[in-house]
């Protein structure tokens, strides 16, 4: 399952957590989601939004940064084709507050 090799890689090369819910009591963290993607000839294609979270704007976006370059990397798996960053962007919500990035990454996989 890509979203469990995504999460694995994130987690083995960050100090920061990467979850794929929001975790208790932790102001900084990596949210992972999967928001679309498909299967054609046995190779997978996944969109993800990676979430940046941390509790000033400064902070996510340094940390936007830092999980960009490490999903980059996840190139070097086996099982990862393609990784692309689709979009990033200030993705702070306003109703609570929550300093956030946010990047869209492409991936193709086996």
């Amino acid at each position: 399952m890509i979203e469990k090799i995504l999460l694995d890689y994130i987690n083995q090369n960050s100090t920061v957590k990467a979850c794929m819910e929001k975790p208790q009591n932790n102001d900084t963290y990596i949210l992972l989601e999967k928001i679309g993607g498909g299967e054609k000839g046995h190779i997978g294609k996944a969109t993800f939004a990676v979430q940046s979270i941390a509790p000033t704007l400064f902070k996510a976006a340094e940390l936007n940064e830092k999980i960009k370059k490490i999903i980059k990397n996840a190139i070097e798996l086996d099982s990862i084709v393609k990784v692309e960053i689709n979009s990033d962007y200030n993705y702070t919500d306003p109703t609570t507050k929550t300093y956030r990035y946010q990047a869209v990454v492409n991936i193709v996989y086996y």
